[in-house]
C-alpha cells in the first residue's frame, strides 16, 4: 500500500510590510523626515556646487557665465606658501589633538564607572558635561581674563603662592599658546565624550565582574582585563572617527584663542580658508580646500577602517 504524503507546512510571512510597518510607526516616520530633509538639504543637494573646483567662479555670473579653467585652482592652491603653512600647523595641532584628548574619555569613564556613590557620581558627571555647551566664544574671552600674564588669576594664584617669579605668556607666546589651546580643547570634550564610553560599559556582562572578583582580581584587574576588552570596539570606532577630522580645522575655536603674536601657531586651514577664500570672494579656492580636505579625511577613514578589521575588530564599514 502506498504511503500518502503529509501535507506541506504552511509558510509563514516573516518580516512586516512596509505598508503595515507605515501605518504602525507613522509618527516615529514624520519625526524622521525634517532631520532626513536637512541632511539631503545640506549634504547631498550641495554636490553638484561642488564643481565650482575646476571654475572661476563669480556668484553675479552664475555657474553658467563663470569661466572655466579646469585643474587652474588647484595648482594655485598647492603652490601657495601660506597653504602649506596652513596645512602643516592643521596636521600637527589634530594630531596632538587626537594623541592628547582621546584617551582622556576613555580614562574619565573608567574613572566613573568605579565611582560607588551615586549622589557624587551625577553631580560630578553634569560638572564635566557642562563645558561642552559652552561656545569658545566665551570660552576664549573666560581663557584671556584668566590665563593673562600680569593680571589674571591664574597666574596671581601662581605668584602668591611663590611658584613662579613672573606671569607665564599663556596666549601671548606661541608654545605656551599651543600647550593651552590643546589643554583647553581637552577639557571643553572629554566630559562629553565620556557618555559614548559609559553606554558602552553597561552593556558587559556583569557576571564577567562577579567572577573575577571570586578569583581575587583587584579593582584595576577588572579594569584591564574586563572594562578595557569590553569597550575596545566602541574605542577603536571613535578613533576611526576622529582619524577622519585630521585635516580639519575649528575656526570659531581658533578666533577665540586668536592673537597677532602666535599667528605663527594659529594660521591653521580653518583660517585660510576663510582669508583667502571667503573674505577676497574667492568660493573655488575655498571650495577645492574644503574638497582636499574631505577626500583626505574619507581616505584615512577607509585606510583606518581596513587596518582595525587586520586586527581582529569590525570596523566601522
Amino acid at each position: 500500500m502506498a504511503k500518502s504524503k503529509a501535507p506541506a507546512a504552511p509558510k509563514v510571512k516573516t518580516g512586516t510590510s512596509w505598508k503595515n510597518s507605515l501605518k504602525r510607526d507613522w509618527q516615529l516616520y514624520l519625526l524622521l523626515l525634517f532631520p532626513l530633509l536637512m541632511v539631503i538639504i545640506f549634504s547631498y543637494a550641495a554636490y553638484p556646487g561642488l564643481r565650482m573646483v575646476f571654475m572661476d567662479y563669480k556668484p553675479a555670473r552664475g555657474y553658467d557665465g563663470s569661466e572655466w579653467v579646469g585643474l587652474e585652482t588647484f595648482i594655485k592652491v598647492f603652490r601657495d606658501a601660506d597653504f602649506h603653512r596652513a596645512l602643516r600647523n592643521s596636521i600637527v595641532f589634530n594630531v596632538l589633538d587626537l594623541v592628547i584628548g582621546f584617551p582622556m574619555p576613555v580614562i574619565l569613564a573608567l574613572i566613573l564607572n568605579e565611582l560607588r556613590f551615586p549622589r557624587f557620581k551625577k553631580v560630578t558627571q553634569t560638572i564635566l558635561y557642562l563645558p561642552h555647551f559652552l561656545s569658545w566664544a566665551i570660552i576664549g574671552s573666560v581663557a584671556y581674563t584668566m590665563f593673562r600674564p600680569s593680571t589674571g588669576l591664574v597666574n596671581m594664584a601662581l605668584m602668591d603662592l611663590g611658584l613662579i617669579e613672573e606671569g607665564i605668556p599663556f596666549l601671548t607666546e606661541k608654545f605656551h599658546w599651543a600647550v593651552t589651546y590643546l589643554l583647553l580643547n581637552v577639557w571643553q570634550t572629554m566630559g562629553w565624550g565620556t557618555i559614548i564610553y559609559l553606554a558602552a560599559i553597561t552593556g558587559i556582562n556583569g557576571e564577567l565582574y562577579e567572577a573575577a572578583m571570586i578569583d581575587g582580581a583587584n579593582r584595576w584587574k577588572r579594569m584591564w582585563h574586563i572594562t578595557l576588552p569590553g569597550i575596545k570596539g566602541t574605542i577603536v570606532t571613535m578613533l576611526i572617527m576622529n582619524l577622519g577630522r585630521v585635516m580639519n580645522s575649528n575656526l570659531e575655536r581658533l578666533t577665540a584663542l586668536q592673537n597677532s603674536q602666535v599667528k605663527d601657531f594659529q594660521y591653521q586651514l580653518a583660517v585660510y580658508i576663510f582669508e583667502k577664500g571667503l573674505e577676497n570672494g574667492r568660493f573655488s579656492m575655498s571650495t577645492t580646500v574644503n574638497l582636499f580636505q574631505s577626500l583626505v579625511g574619507v581616505i584615512l577613514v577607509l585606510l583606518s577602517d581596513r587596518v582595525a578589521k587586520k586586527l581582529g575588530e569590525d570596523g566601522l564599514l
